[in-house]
């Protein structure tokens, strides 16, 4: 499965780096020197995808992989350089380009109450009493705490925090999220 990690953003500057929206709680490991990055071209970026063949008249292809050259943070964002991206006008052409890695190569969490969001989605969401809900359809990061998508048998959505005191229990041997809502929480 693929995660997404970043999105490229306009360029910055004439020598091919450009901006990248951050998406991940790691960023210095995935955007780190020599990191390969799977590239999967956005609404903005070019279309063809497949090798990068650049000169004179030859429009550049987004390749299938992005190697980092080089990251630095510039005034709050995250400004990065990618093998064979030299100029500005290959810069633009990324803009767009979503930025993954493959679930496969990310380590656990070291902290046994800490989740990636591709472990969670998809679990089954039931009460302490076993009563089935539905089930987690993604994860949105807010600023309070991160809030589980529920994708309600009704065919609607409803938000839950993700703090303690209302999920207590995650098994993911079970396949289940054990959620005790306070009253109404479900019906916004």
């Amino acid at each position: 499965m693929l995660l997404i990690v970043g999105r490229i953003g306009k360029p910055h500057g004439i020598r091919g780096e450009v901006t990248v929206q951050v998406r991940t709680d790691e960023p210095e490991t995935r955007f780190a020197p020599g990191m390969v990055l799977n590239a999967v071209p956005g609404a903005n970026a070019a279309t063809a995808t497949g090798p990068a063949p650049v000169g004179p008249g030859v429009p550049f292809r987004i390749p299938d992989t992005l190697t980092v050259e080089s990251a630095r943070r510039h005034q709050g964002r995250l400004l990065v350089a990618f093998d064979g991206v030299l100029d500005r006008d290959v810069a633009e052409a990324l803009r767009g380009t979503l930025l993954g890695v493959d679930s496969a190569d990310v380590d656990p969490p070291e902290d046994p109450e800490e989740f990636h969001d591709h472990e969670l989605v998809g679990l089954a969401v039931v009460t302490p009493d076993g009563e089935r809900l539905g089930e987690v359809a993604r994860i949105d990061h807010a600023p309070a705490s991160d809030l589980l998508v529920l994708r309600r048998p009704e065919g609607h959505t409803a938000l839950i925090p993700f703090v303690r005191a209302i999920v207590p229990e995650v098994d993911l041997a079970g396949g289940r999220v054990v959620v005790d809502p306070p009253a109404g929480l479900l019906d916004l």
